[in-house]
């Protein structure tokens, strides 16, 4: 492929010389050779001792990063993914690394206005209205002990529980005052349900099989969980009035019926930002069938492996791993490198359409808008414009970033 670059280079002389010498002192500063102090070795006796070969991984090391600056830099490249690196030859007198490096594709923008794509109208329904009314309040209403009656589904069911596999306890499948929403589907299919009519005190065996997609030592396995309801909690929603409106941020609202319509205002606003991304996407999608572009399995491989380290933050930020993740799931690394795939293909390509549109409609960003984009940003996230371009990664990345949120409004544009 026309943007795969294998470049050589070469460090030999006293470069080569310096870097194999700053490595002999790395290495023999913690060491202990007989007949003299600790990293007070000579040089001399060193090699005598272990040879020049010694020296080279840990030197090829300290060379690699330069060479590679001199390949891109003596031949005007710019990587998009990471390159590979090969030592073609090495000794005392020089090292030889060949770089594959990756440049982006070359990309033939096709035709990307008035391809036929309609915005979907927007309507919301009374039912709609009643729906998030019904939502807003279940998120303000009180949880209280339930004196009487059985688990329903929308109670929260306070149990202990003791699963059994073959005869043997479940590893991690008990619990004791576990509270499990009804209707929030946390365990395997059946467990839910077998829990809705009880009461409490009551003690209940439950015969479930767990799923053909759960881990590989349990999948398609006979379960018996023993299940008792310690206490039963539903949710009393409050009651529809001034108090609550002023909670949700409504002050002037006093009937009703402003409330509603105020309800019907944030879900237009919230279904028209989906249909404009809807109808987004729906472009991009036309627009990359008729562009061309060849793209190398590395740079989707690079794509998949930065989206899995966002899904690792992500998983982060609830306490848990990606390892963990994946033995909860069963699921490998490959699995998960296959399964994000296609998606990694997609965004590299709307990132180069998007580029493409950048170029053809000559969007160019001065720093004074750049600076003051910067300056807005970094009063959003409550710091100064210095720190904010320092995590940000700099002015360029805020112009590549407004570059393209221009180019995505020149996409979205209705026809």
């Amino acid at each position: 492929m026309k943007n795969v670059h294998d470049i050589e280079i070469e460090i030999k002389g006293t470069e080569w010389e310096t870097i194999l010498d700053d490595t002999f002192k790395k290495k023999v500063k913690d060491m202990r050779i007989d007949g003299f102090r600790k990293g007070k070795c000579p040089k001399n006796v060193y090699l005598q001792k272990f040879g020049v070969e010694s020296l080279f991984m840990d030197a090829v090391d300290a060379a690699a990063s330069k060479a590679y600056a001199s390949a891109i830099n003596d031949n005007n490249l710019v990587p998009v993914c990471e390159p590979k690196m090969d030592v073609k030859e090495i000794d005392k007198d020089h090292v030889k690394f060949v770089f594959t490096i990756i440049t982006k594709p070359e990309v033939k923008l096709g035709k990307y206005k008035d391809l036929g794509v309609k915005k979907d109208a927007v309507k919301v329904t009374k039912k709609e209205i009643e729906e998030e009314v019904a939502r807003l309040a279940s998120r303000f209403a009180d949880i209280v002990v339930k004196e009487n009656g059985k688990v329903e589904e929308g109670n929260t069911a306070v149990i202990d529980f003791e699963g059994y596999v073959d005869g043997e306890k479940l590893d991690g499948g008990s619990g004791a005052n576990y509270p499990l929403e009804i209707g929030s589907h946390t365990f395997i299919p059946g467990f839910e349900e077998g829990v809705v009519g009880m009461e409490v005190g009551e003690t209940k065996t439950l015969n479930l099989t767990f799923p053909e997609e759960y881990t590989k030592e349990l999948s398609g396995k006979d379960v018996k969980f023993d299940v008792t309801v310690r206490e039963i909690k539903e949710r009393v929603l409050p009651e529809l009035n001034e108090d609550f409106y002023a909670d949700l941020g409504f002050e002037n609202i006093k009937t009703e019926e402003e409330f509603n319509k105020e309800i019907k205002k944030v879900i237009e606003e919230r279904k028209n930002e989906e249909a404009k991304n809807k109808y987004v996407d729906e472009v991009l999608e036309a627009a990359a069938k008729n562009m061309k572009v060849e793209l190398n399995e590395e740079i989707i491989d690079d794509e998949v492996h930065r989206m899995l380290n966002q899904f690792g933050q992500q998983l982060q930020m609830q306490g848990i791993s990606l390892d963990q993740y994946l033995q909860f799931t069963g699921a490998t690394h490959e699995d998960m490198h296959k399964q994000m795939a296609p998606e990694a293909e997609k965004r590299v390509k709307y990132r180069y359409l998007i580029e493409a549109v950048a170029d053809e409609e000559k969007i160019e960003i001065s720093d004074e808008d750049a600076q003051a984009e910067a300056e807005n940003m970094a009063a959003e996230y409550g710091v100064d414009k210095t720190e904010f371009l320092t995590h940000f990664g700099g002015l360029e990345v805020v112009k590549y970033d407004m570059r393209m949120r221009k180019a995505l409004e020149i996409l979205g544009e209705e026809k």
